[in-house]
């Protein structure tokens, strides 16, 4: 199954980001990329307010002149993508999170209007980033250029779904053709974290022979602070969607709060992927 790309598009700032950096992913990853905008009934929850109303409200000119320009300007700038718009009456989260299921990855923006508004803040970045289906990049408003050549910073703390963090962290590395990373935090006196990081370590360098793989301790009592620091030289951090140690409630508490909206580069919130429907 050829699994697209698919980020969430309003025209704000935000989310014209995110769409440059799905591009460069489509293009990484030779997949299509799906420009979805999710909009909403005027009475702000995608159905009609009258339960006898039950036509499905009209997709937005305006919003269908906005994507199809962005498609055409990605096309310009990223030669050999593939790209489809497409608007869908529903709410932001359950459709990002729905997309989810048939999609390679999902790119958000951190900031957004409309029917992305608050994307990151409130509920609806945590619909996306703990339910969907597929892994989650989350990127922030920046005037320069994609950020390229540095490593890519995974979080490791020796539990099974941080083996997925690791695994689609490496091959995101290999794709970008950069170093590994594998970065444990743990409080001082901790005796586990090399066992933990040289694990981790042999297995990457198994699965993926010729990436360049270091490891770096972090002595911390509060680990989202830690992985903000190391985040600022790095192109990527990606992070599991449950841990334990030094990531208990990644994407329940503060430490997820604080990496989708303080990190230094794009967040990777990594996911197993689901059953496509």
């Amino acid at each position: 199954m050829n699994r697209p790309v698919v980020v969430g598009v309003d025209g704000s700032p935000s989310s014209l980001v995110a769409a440059e950096h799905a591009a460069r992913a489509a293009v990484l990853r030779s997949r299509p990329l799906h420009l979805v905008h999710g909009y909403l009934h005027p009475s702000g929850y995608g159905v009609p307010i009258n339960p006898y109303e039950l036509g499905i409200p009209k997709p937005n000119d305006e919003a269908q002149s906005m994507l199809d320009q962005l498609a055409a300007d990605l096309a310009d700038r990223w030669p050999g993508l593939t790209t489809e718009v497409r608007q869908v009456a529903g709410g932001p989260g359950a459709t990002l999170v729905e997309e989810s299921r048939r999609a390679e990855l999902v790119v958000v923006g951190s900031r957004g209007h409309g029917g992305f508004a608050g994307l990151l803040l409130g509920s609806v970045g945590s619909q996306v980033t703990a339910h969907a289906q597929s892994p989650v990049l989350v990127v922030r408003p920046t005037e320069g250029p994609i950020a390229v050549g540095g490593p890519v910073l995974v979080g490791v703390d020796g539990s099974e779904l941080a083996e997925v963090a690791v695994g689609q962290a490496a091959d995101e590395a290999t794709r970008q053709q950069t170093e590994l990373v594998l970065v444990h935090v743990h409080p001082p006196g901790a005796t586990d974290a090399a066992e933990v990081l040289d694990t981790a370590a042999a297995a990457v360098r198994g699965s993926h022979p010729g990436l360049t793989v270091t490891t770096r301790q972090l002595r911390a009592e509060k680990p989202d602070q830690a992985l903000i620091d190391a985040s600022r030289d790095a192109a990527l951090m990606v992070v599991g969607s449950r841990g334990r140690g030094g990531f208990t409630g990644m994407l329940l508490g503060s430490v997820s709060q604080s990496l989708v909206q303080h990190a230094h580069c794009p967040v990777l919130v990594a996911h197993p992927y689901g059953r496509a429907r």
